[in-house]
């Protein structure tokens, strides 16, 4: 029966696209399956209007209609920008969180603070190439909060040094010249300066002091007036970490489509950079396997495409 599966297709991310191909066959003369088909689902399929004689039919919701077209779309979505590369798959992302109403800047926070140094300008050229006008310049324009459209600017324009090299004494005077932040820390040119200029490893060392120094991270201090300000800490401090959340995120009940979508987002532009971090913080977090996981809550190509990229 196609019941069992089609439930489970169309409740989740991504469909059964085998067992629904398999349908058409089945039921290709056979017009009264396709109508218990519809009767079985009344939350998709509006019944027939009482009187309504033999004109009357069970009506396909147009939430039904958007909701199936998303689900298809899935799969298709994933590998048209598994096939892309990278510079231009991050220039897109960038380009839709800056055009498109109720996407996320904290898109652009991600892609600023993850990448390396090489691959944030390789995707600034890209932007550059594919809508004629340069990021940074979307940036200024369409980010219109003054304080996350500063930080923005710093972050998308950075090129860090990527050594190992750490200087102790300089964590320290920076981690205590943060603790004075507050609520005011998004308007603090200290703070843009370090987040923006420095290198991973030398704010992961000031952020460690800065906990050392007050028992609480560094994320904490700013308060819920600069969402971009933590955001930018969380990516920058563990980015495993980071990206688990987001990829659970994905799954929580009344998720919305920006964060379904970062669910492809994420695993396809870290498959082969360091998924195998992030599935360690994952399972430290949530004390599942994200092959499990990911395995449970989604279905058809799109979960075998997922777990293909994930890896066991």
């Amino acid at each position: 029966m196609l019941h069992g599966t089609s439930a489970a297709g169309m409740g989740g991310l991504g469909v059964e696209e085998t067992a629904l191909v398999s349908a058409l066959g089945r039921w290709r003369k056979q017009p009264e399956k396709r109508a218990q088909f519809r009767r079985g689902f009344p939350g998709f399929f509006a019944p027939a209007a009482a009187g309504a004689g033999a004109g009357a039919i069970e009506r396909c919701s147009d939430d039904y209609v958007r909701h199936l077209k998303t689900e298809f779309a899935r799969f298709k979505t994933l590998m048209v920008l598994w096939a892309m590369h990278p510079w231009e798959r991050d220039a897109r992302w960038a380009h839709r969180a800056l055009h498109k109403k109720h996407h996320p800047v904290a898109v652009l926070v991600e892609l600023a603070c993850t990448r390396a140094a090489d691959e944030l300008l390789g995707a600034r050229r890209a932007y550059h190439a594919l809508y004629h006008r340069s990021l940074e310049e979307d940036v200024a324009y369409r980010v219109k909060d003054a304080a996350a459209n500063r930080l923005l600017l710093g972050l998308v324009t950075a090129y860090r040094y990527e050594g190992p090299r750490v200087d102790e004494e300089l964590a320290k005077e920076e981690a205590a010249a943060l603790s004075g932040a507050g609520a005011k820390a998004a308007q603090s040119e200290l703070v843009v300066r370090v987040l923006a200029t420095r290198s991973k490893p030398q704010l992961r060392a000031t952020f460690r002091l800065y906990r050392e120094l007050h028992g609480k991270p560094l994320e904490e201090e700013f308060g819920g007036e600069a969402p971009c300000l933590r955001e930018a800490v969380r990516c920058l401090e563990s980015p495993a970490r980071y990206f688990g959340e987001v990829i659970d995120g994905a799954f929580k009940e009344g998720a919305d489509k920006q964060a379904k979508a970062a669910l492809t987002r994420v695993v396809v532009s870290r498959s082969d950079a360091d998924m195998e971090e992030i599935k360690e913080a994952y399972l430290k977090q949530h004390g599942d396997k994200l092959v499990d996981t990911v395995a449970k809550n989604t279905h058809g190509h799109y979960r075998d495409a997922l777990l293909a990229m994930i890896g066991k």
